[in-house]
C-alpha cells in the first residue's frame, strides 16, 4: 500500500501538500482527543479511588482549552463542600 501511495506522489507531485494537510488534521484530531480523555475534569479513569474528580478542583483551576471572557484567577468558590 505505501508503495503505491509514493508511486503517485512521484508521479503526481501535487498531492504532496493534500497528504501533508491530511496527515497533519488527522494528527491535531488525535492529539486533540487525547487531551480531551486526559485532562477533562468529567472524565474518571479511576472509579474506584477517585469517583468524582470534578469536586477536588479548585475553583480558578482553567480546564476548557481556550477561554474568552473568563479570567479563572479571579474566580471565587460558588459550590458546597462534598
Amino acid at each position: 500500500m505505501l508503495a503505491t501511495i509514493a508511486k503517485q506522489l512521484r508521479s503526481h507531485p501535487a498531492l504532496i501538500p493534500l497528504f501533508i494537510f491530511i496527515g497533519g488534521g488527522a494528527t491535531m484530531s488525535m492529539l486533540y482527543l487525547a487531551r480531551l480523555a486526559l485532562r477533562n475534569p468529567a472524565v474518571s479513569w479511576d472509579h474506584k479511588n477517585n469517583p468524582e474528580p470534578w469536586n477536588n478542583l479548585p475553583p480558578d483551576h482553567q480546564y476548557k482549552l481556550f477561554s474568552i471572557n473568563t479570567d479563572y484567577s479571579k474566580l471565587k468558590k460558588d459550590r458546597p463542600d462534598f
